[in-house]
């Protein structure tokens, strides 16, 4: 086979045994790779209801066939686990050169399953696996930990680390790479701490078999230029992601108080455009020629990444109006390796429910001091700082009803950076994605500005089933990152030439579809499975935005019409070739080849 190498390494932390998988060659022709392939190693591998937290969960590190290749913005990892936030199906992508030593191990994934009965890490070289002691690493933040560990193996290797967070077992915490770079936020982080592995350590020297090279080379140079001569390039070095903060605030669905809001009359202290000034330094993924890493010294004089997601979360979310302290609360949470959306969700969920004297604690909007108390205690899980660790789910049903009609999630992850009030097609999106609610699969709210933004219409679903097969289905399979799509306008074309070139296997986009949906279908089979109690419901965007309309903005006075998103939810069903009750269809499990789920799903919930 050209493209992958056809096999990946297990690895037993408990046994400290390694070996070798053989995986057929329609593992691959049918998952590609990256999320798919590690969709499907779940589903093989995990017992049914297992615990996310236990030895018996397996995590999935995978790469597809076109990562860390010589094209545009390649440098992908998928790291894939049963979530502890949702008890469902998780992952996140990480862009880091852990990607790129991957590719060159000789192996598509690594599987761990086991724990450790003391703090270690892994050293995989090649065909070489290692188990070293990692006792002096415990406690460390993931910047220390990777500082000492490329002490002693270079700076030609990958590492992937978890931090205090991780360690403590924080529902959210996360995967993290080169000082800043963060994956996994349903809580990938924490299952690693739960086995008592640091970090992982990767190099490779073997070189991907491609499969007519001099048409990859042509396809991959006349890429890299489309993307140096887009016309929103320039913009988008500047600012990258961050410049989203403005378009957020003039199309109201900046995130405000909780998301009670969409529009914040300081958003101007948090904006791409402050940013542009603070900006010491740029940062990339491996082979990625449009870097949206920017960095800013932040309120103590540290370096810290940002992007819209967490500059909205930990800024106007909570409503803190100074950049530099927004990025010196990102920066701790990314030292502590705790998603920042999430913990932006938790601190307004807290901040709110301090204001409604639900608990005893009083903490202000927008009390830095305060804030930075409670990150720290987060990844702890000291005092209150454990009550915020459970994730908004978990705290919103200790409270009680009054506190789940504020709590923002769906399916137990909390919901990024968009508020939804007055965009239907994007609460779906939320409440219709693989993990829970996140924009990753499917940020169609641009496409509702430029169109229709009220409507609820099979046109929006229609796009938001094929905004899902390109981003979750296709990107996050190959695996590559889909910003030179999304933000400068590289032609989809490009992807299916690629993989071609590669794998010496004819794709088009339709083929990479059919993938796509197979995978958003074995996925929602592995919801179901784990999730016994299934029902429409767990597809539902948060409370709020049915029942608390916006009282800012151009909006004032809207939000969602229960019963038109209850329309557009069964169109989705329609589309994807699920029954009302959001569960696949025998017909649609035998036509994808999914036929190995139907006995369970029998089983559990029946099928149509």
């Amino acid at each position: 086979m050209h493209g992958w190498w056809g096999k990946v390494l297990y690895v037993d932390l408990t046994t400290k045994r390694v070996k070798e998988i053989k995986l057929d060659a329609k593992y691959y022709l049918e998952y590609i790779g990256g999320r798919g392939l590690a969709a499907r190693l779940l589903w093989d591998l995990n017992p049914p209801g297992v615990d996310p937290l236990s030895p018996y969960n397996h995590v999935v590190i995978a790469a597809g066939p076109l990562s860390s290749l010589p094209l545009p913005s390649s440098g992908k990892l998928v790291i894939a686990s049963k979530s502890p936030l949702t008890n469902g199906y998780g992952d996140g992508n990480i862009g880091t050169m852990a990607s790129y030593y991957l590719r060159r191990t000789g192996y598509d994934a690594v599987i761990i399953t086991g724990a450790l009965r003391k703090p270690g890490y892994l050293y995989i070289e090649n065909s070489k696996v290692d188990f070293h002691d990692a006792e002096d690493l415990w406690g460390k933040s993931a910047f220390e930990a990777e500082d000492k560990l490329m002490s002693v193996h270079g700076k030609n290797a990958g590492y992937l680390v978890i931090g205090p967070g991780g360690e403590s077992e924080v529902r959210y915490a996360t995967v993290v790479s080169q000082r800043g770079r963060s994956g996994g936020r349903p809580g990938m982080g924490a299952v690693l701490g739960s086995k008592k592995l640091k970090a992982i350590v990767i190099k490779g020297t073997l070189e991907p078999s491609i499969a007519n090279r001099e048409e990859f080379r042509k396809v991959s140079e006349e890429a890299f230029k489309k993307v140096l001569s887009s016309d929103g390039y320039n913009f988008w070095i500047r600012q990258g992601t961050m410049g989203t903060i403005v378009w957020s605030q003039q199309n109201s669905c900046l995130p405000t108080m909780n998301f009670r809001e969409g529009v914040w009359e300081y958003y101007e202290s948090i904006s791409g455009d402050l940013m542009e000034k603070l900006k010491v330094e740029r940062r990339g993924c491996p082979y990625c020629n449009m870097q949206c890493g920017n960095v800013v010294l932040d309120f103590s004089l540290e370096k810290s990444e940002l992007d819209y997601e967490n500059v909205a979360m930990l800024g106007s979310n909570i409503l803190l109006s100074d950049l530099r302290r927004v990025a010196e609360i990102n920066r701790i949470a990314d030292e502590m390796g705790v998603d920042t959306i999430s913990l932006g969700n938790a601190l307004g969920f807290y901040m709110e429910a301090s204001e409604r004297k639900l608990v005893e604690e009083r903490v202000e909007w927008g009390d830095f001091r305060e804030v930075k108390r409670l990150t720290l205690d987060t990844a702890h899980r000291r005092g209150v700082g454990a009550f915020l660790a459970e994730g908004v789910m978990r705290m919103a049903r200790s409270l009680g009803k009054e506190a789940e009609e504020f709590a923002i999630h769906v399916k137990g992850l909390e919901v990024s950076a968009y508020d939804c009030h007055a965009a239907p097609a994007m609460a779906l999106a939320y409440g219709t994605s693989p993990i829970g609610a996140h924009h990753k699969d499917a940020w169609i709210i641009s496409y509702e500005v430029r169109t229709d933004r009220l409507g609820y219409t099979r046109e929006k679903v229609e796009r938001l089933v094929f905004l899902q097969d390109m981003r979750g289905g296709m990107y996050e399979s190959l695996t590559t990152c889909r910003l030179p799509w999304v933000e400068v306008g590289l032609d989809l074309e490009y992807y299916p030439r690629l993989l071609s070139a590669v794998t010496g296997v004819a794709w088009t986009l339709n083929d990479i579809r059919v993938v796509a949906s197979r995978i958003y279908t074995l996925i929602r089979a592995y919801w179901i499975r784990e999730h016994r109690d299934w029902s429409r419901e767990k597809d539902y965007p948060p409370v709020r935005w049915f029942k608390q309309p916006l009282t800012k903005g151009p909006f004032t006075g809207v939000k969602l019409d229960f019963n038109e998103f209850n329309k557009m939810l069964d169109w989705y069903y329609e589309m994807r070739g699920w029954d009302t009750r959001g569960i696949p269809k025998e017909e649609t499990l035998r036509k994808l080849n999914l036929d190995f789920t139907i006995p369970v799903l029998q089983e559990v919930v029946g099928l149509k």
